[in-house]
């Protein structure tokens, strides 16, 4: 019996490790750190063999293949040793897609595509297809295509998930945009991103789809170098667009084939100009999937967004706090500020990745009235924004921040948690920052 090796036992770990034993493998996963009691409870129900706190070489060199969870790096030991012993390694998308006949929409994007792909599936959802959500959000791929059978998947797709990424392919592929991020993973280069992010293209037959923005440089750059099967959708909001989406007089208009989607921006649920990017691209692709436009249009003015992305939390002495703690690198930070239409409190911070903050510069000039720097190394916020904002601190702790900011913020403000940082410093991840900043406002 062939055996397949998991390194790492998150929700990705797990999901391939169930799915790799219901298709015959001997499996044994592998974490550097501890296990929660569900992940437990999971490999157990399935006598699934898995050890914690370490990786001992001798139950691991002697698999056919490797499944890494996206969050463990090629640099470390381990991975070395693997690729050293010419063991294959794939990630858990590569590993489910050989098991899984559905349709794939793919999303990717330095910034957006949980908003799009959470859009997209909604969307979906209300036409009574018979879809599953998963990738970078929900529950992992490999264990749905384990458990229930879906006609289409909708997958957000990071550049992590796509570097293991080999005979996978996309039926509709979406890429919103690229701008420098996870920078520490890819040697600084910034090629070596790109190339990362067009992965979600490979292998893609003339009968697939391409849609991506025709504003993006960087995308637009890219195309030029390689060549593309599928057939291309471009969205823009600068310029007009024959079979893709545009802005005209104030409405999107969206063109697949001779069919053509119109709707008002001021319509939309999500606002804002990343948002209409996004929406754009969930257009384009109700039509490429034949949903009916007034479907299309429902779905495009009620949606209510996802948690942590630019999320109202609540008003206290008529000051808004927003929760964006999804905005993990600098461009996602300067959405949200480009979106905001009043004074803001400006809470930022976290592990750095490489950043440069000088695209901000002009718009926390222009917006943000005080920074509060929520991370454990914030000098370069300092350099970057100290002669820019007219009050500057730091603080350790999600509830030091919101008290500060309710001392600060006057009638009429905004708090906004915009990190534009990882959050590992002093937080599990994003979503435990974002949960820790709306319970310090309850407590208000």
């Amino acid at each position: 019996m062939d055996k397949i090796v998991i390194l790492g036992g998150g929700e990705s770990g797990i999901g391939a490790a169930v799915l790799a034993k219901k298709k015959g493998f001997e499996v044994f996963l592998s974490d550097m750190g501890m296990l929660q009691e569900y992940a437990k409870g999971v490999l157990a129900e399935h006598a699934i063999a898995f050890e914690e706190g370490r990786h001992t070489p001798e139950h691991i060199l002697d698999a056919v293949e490797v499944i890494k969870s996206p969050g463990i790096p090629d640099t470390a030991p381990m991975v070395e040793k693997i690729i050293h012993r010419g063991i294959p390694v794939i990630s858990e998308i590569e590993f489910a897609g050989r098991f899984d006949n559905a349709k794939k929409i793919c999303v990717t994007g330095s910034n957006g595509k949980t908003t799009t792909t959470s859009l997209i599936y909604f969307l979906l959802k209300n036409a009574g297809l018979n879809v599953g959500l998963a990738g970078n959000i929900g529950q992992s791929y490999a264990y749905q295509v384990a458990t229930c059978q879906h006609d289409i998947y909708v997958l957000e797709l990071s550049s992590f998930q796509l570097d293991n990424m080999y005979d996978f392919k996309a039926d509709l592929a979406i890429l919103l945009n690229i701008t420098p991020d996870h920078l520490d993973r890819y040697d600084h280069d910034m090629q070596k991103y790109v190339n990362a992010k067009f992965r979600i293209t490979q292998n893609m037959s003339p009968d697939d789809y391409f849609i991506f923005c025709s504003d993006d440089e960087v995308t637009v750059e890219q195309l030029k170098k390689i060549v593309i099967q599928a057939q291309k959708l471009p969205f823009s909001q600068t310029h007009p667009i024959e079979q893709g989406a545009c802005i005209e007089d104030g409405e999107i208009s969206s063109r697949y084939g001779p069919d053509e989607f119109r709707i008002f921006i001021n319509e939309l649920a999500l606002q804002g100009k990343h948002n209409i990017y996004n929406s754009m691209a969930a257009a384009n692709t109700g039509q490429v999937m034949n949903i009916r436009h007034e479907l299309i249009r429902q779905c495009l003015m009620t949606f209510k967004g996802v948690e942590h992305r630019l999320e109202q939390v609540g008003t206290i002495r008529g000051v808004l706090y927003i929760n964006d703690s999804k905005a993990t690198n600098v461009n996602s930070a300067w959405y949200a500020l480009e979106s905001m239409k009043t004074p803001v409190v400006w809470i930022a911070g976290g592990t750095d990745k490489g950043n440069d903050y000088s695209i901000l510069h002009a718009l926390v000039k222009e917006k943000v009235k005080a920074l509060i720097c929520l991370g454990a190394d914030n000098i370069k916020l300092y350099q970057n924004f100290a002669d820019k904002v007219p009050v500057i601190t730091e603080v350790r702790s999600a509830e030091q921040a919101v008290q500060t900011a309710y001392q600060w913020a006057q009638p009429g403000d905004t708090v906004l948690l915009s990190p534009a940082c990882a959050s590992f410093d002093l937080f599990k991840n994003y979503e435990d920052r974002g949960m820790q900043f709306k319970e310090a406002f309850r407590k208000l």
